[in-house]
């Protein structure tokens, strides 16, 4: 998995966003490490809408909180399960960085 799609998976496991909202999230939870073009974000939502990973969501903010142009994503199951894949995938990675000391325990 690329790391801007393990990224995004984490940016929609808490609720639902568009675009915009995504790449906040996802510089939010990288400490501005990450900063993603809109046009990255966009094809890497493409792939992961057909992957299944991501779907449009059917819901919509009130009519005054929202801008129609918006398209709304969420988590699919099987996007929770790869994302929790992943997740376990670089634990076990951080455990070994550790093992070898290139971590601290803190």
């Amino acid at each position: 998995m690329r790391s801007i799609e393990f990224h995004i998976l984490l940016a929609l496991a808490s609720e639902e966003r568009h675009g915009y909202a995504i790449l906040q999230e996802i510089a939010a939870l990288t400490l501005g490490e990450m900063q993603l073009e809109p046009g990255t974000l966009y094809r890497a939502l493409h792939r992961m809408l057909k992957d299944g990973w991501v779907a449009e969501s059917a819901r919509r903010p009130a009519a005054d909180l929202d801008d129609e142009r918006r398209r709304y994503y969420r988590l699919t199951p099987a996007g929770r399960r790869v994302a929790a894949a992943e997740a376990a995938r670089l634990q076990r990675l951080v455990a070994v960085a550790r093992a070898y000391r290139l971590l601290s325990r803190a």
